[in-house]
């Protein structure tokens, strides 16, 4: 990544000083833009504004994010309707309103469903791995959001807001809590090779101080692009041209008060040099006994890409990170051929999500770590071309596991063709507040002061989902 100096000031150059402006940045080591640095403001005390702590005692320290790009369809996975089998080809008994029009007739599921856990609840049969686990999971089966446009909705799901430009769930629940290991981001993104509708604005900071974005990270020896320092640089030798630029930069800072992203581009600095020796251990998944390896899918070429991210979330968690999102590699959006589509992403999917339950209640994690799995909308009952389905963002399903939630139960329900939310229905607004209240934040305190009015993760009208608590 090439550095413009015009983007990190320097304050004054002595005449006496070895290196320009430029070479200093370029030998003090990368990171520069990497600024999701989780309560490193609150860390010095840089931020006035920053919240100080939970508002209650937690039930969850952190988050896994299992987020389904793309669109998942409920009545595939979790929430068979029977109606859909048996009026299967013929016209739908209400008006559907799709994305791109032209509803077909309704479309019964290619996929067997049976029942599991003591709880009874229905899985299909391309998710049997994940199955086993139901006992500790909640099923929100009545979501709905705003938007049924792919970007419109991530937006929505992740920050509250239809639009870009404002501040994600894991860059508020950095702001509230601050971060555990000073070493790491408090907030973690596992992304997909090809890029989410969106970007990268489905985990920034909006309006936030900059340094709660999420830190994309990838497993390997390799965490982050450009984190290690030039070859020939060392330790010592880097630390001093560090402290030498943020001298500079801090009386620079003294003289612009009020300006978050600077102090962001001194702190990325510093957290850079400190994650080139944690963040290569915390990925480096070499470390873990065969049996992990295996349990988790990674000596699977169909599950190893998922599996490696779902093991690397977990080592976050060990390490104090407070809130991480895994993508998948391909998006569930099915509009031709679901049974494909959905089947490839069960089998890339179901052994590694059930060896992250496994691996977290075993390592006694789980009742600490709230797993939350679902994408921006779900999928029409009805056809769509060659044997696929619509968007739909009237009724689709959640679910979340561990971190104070109650396993083996459903809430809510959708009509009996899974078209629309008919009893208890959720918000995104309900589900961040829920999210928040987790992790013990009043949703409605949570505020940050923007252009002279107080803004937060969730609508006033946001509810906490009081029956899925355990």
């Amino acid at each position: 990544m090439s550095i413009d100096p015009r983007n990190f000031p320097c304050g004054r150059v002595e005449p006496a000083t070895r290196f320009n402006r430029r070479e200093l940045l370029s030998r003090a080591g990368a990171g520069f833009g990497m600024l999701a640095l989780a309560d490193l403001l609150q860390r010095d005390g840089l931020a006035d504004t920053a919240k100080k702590g939970p508002d209650f005692p937690a039930r969850a320290k952190s988050v896994i994010w299992l987020y389904m790009e793309g669109g998942p369809s409920a009545v595939d996975l979790f929430d068979p309707k029977p109606e859909l089998t048996k009026f299967d080809g013929k016209q739908p008994p209400v008006k559907i309103e799709t994305f791109f029009g032209r509803p077909g007739p309704l479309m019964r599921s290619p996929f067997e469903f049976r029942q599991y856990g003591k709880c009874g609840a229905w899985v299909s049969d391309v998710y049997a791995k994940l199955a086993a686990h139901v006992d500790d999971i909640a099923f929100i089966k009545a979501c709905q959001s705003d938007s049924n446009n792919h970007a419109a909705a991530m937006f929505q799901m992740n920050t509250g807001q239809i639009r870009p430009g404002f501040p994600s769930a894991g860059a508020w629940t950095t702001y509230g809590l601050g971060s555990v290991n000073q070493n790491l981001p408090g907030f973690v993104v596992l992304p997909t090779p090809v890029g989410s509708k969106g970007g990268p604005g489905n985990w920034g900071a909006g309006f936030l101080p900059g340094a709660y974005q999420g830190t994309t990270l990838r497993p390997g020896g390799v965490p982050i692009l450009n984190l290690d320092p030039p070859s020939g640089m060392d330790r010592q030798r880097q630390r001093r041209l560090l402290d030498l630029a943020g001298e500079w930069n801090r009386e620079h800072a003294q003289q612009h008060p009020g300006e978050p992203e600077l102090i962001a581009r001194i702190e990325s600095y510093e957290m850079a040099f400190r994650m080139q020796t944690e963040a290569k251990e915390a990925v480096d998944l070499s470390k873990e006994p065969q049996s992990i390896r295996a349990l988790y899918g990674l000596d699977d070429s169909v599950t190893r890409a998922f599996g490696e991210k779902c093991l690397l979330a977990r080592r976050m968690v060990e390490r104090g990170v407070r809130f991480i999102q895994i993508y998948p590699n391909e998006e569930w959006d099915a509009h031709s051929r679901l049974k494909e589509n959905h089947g490839k992403r069960c089998q890339e999917t179901d052994q590694p999500i059930s060896a992250l339950l496994t691996d977290l209640k075993s390592r006694g994690l789980l009742e600490s770590t709230l797993v939350v799995w679902g994408g921006e909308f779900g999928r029409m009952p009805v056809s769509e071309g060659n044997q696929g389905r619509d968007h739909n963002n009237k009724g689709f399903l959640v679910w979340m596991a561990g971190g104070g939630v109650k396993g083996g139960i459903s809430h809510g329900s959708t009509d009996e063709i899974g078209y629309q939310a008919v009893e208890n229905p959720v918000s995104v607004h309900d589900l961040h507040a829920t999210i928040l209240h987790l992790l013990g934040l009043d949703h409605t305190k949570l505020t940050y002061l923007h252009n002279g009015r107080p803004y937060r993760l969730t609508d006033v009208s946001g509810m906490v989902i009081e029956k899925i608590l355990a």
